[in-house]
């Protein structure tokens, strides 16, 4: 992700880093973003969950309203991306992400 690193973005990634709870994150993003924001983020890392899973474009259009396209864009990133919702959701099925 060549254009967004920067040290202000470190310094957002340690303090993300560095909350310990599931309350901690609500009241860092709900500061941090809007509703909206937060809302598009977590229908993204569903997205990546259920594509890891196996589900196809059309069922997760049909359960969860995501555009084809985003879902699209989300399956790439799975795919050719930087590995990141790889490494979350296999962390979260290990246990670490709680």
């Amino acid at each position: 992700m060549s254009g967004v690193n920067s040290a202000e973005t470190d310094r957002l990634f340690q303090a993300i880093l560095s909350l310990r709870t599931v309350k901690e994150c609500y009241d860092f993003f709900g500061d941090a973003c809007t509703i909206q924001e937060i809302q598009e983020i977590a229908r993204r890392f569903d997205v990546a969950c259920r594509l890891e899973k196996g589900g196809n474009y059309q069922e997760i259009y049909r359960e969860t309203g995501v555009s084809t396209a985003t879902i699209c864009r989300v399956s790439r990133c799975l795919n050719y991306g930087s590995n990141g919702y790889r490494t979350a959701i296999a962390r979260l099925k290990d246990g670490q992400g709680e």
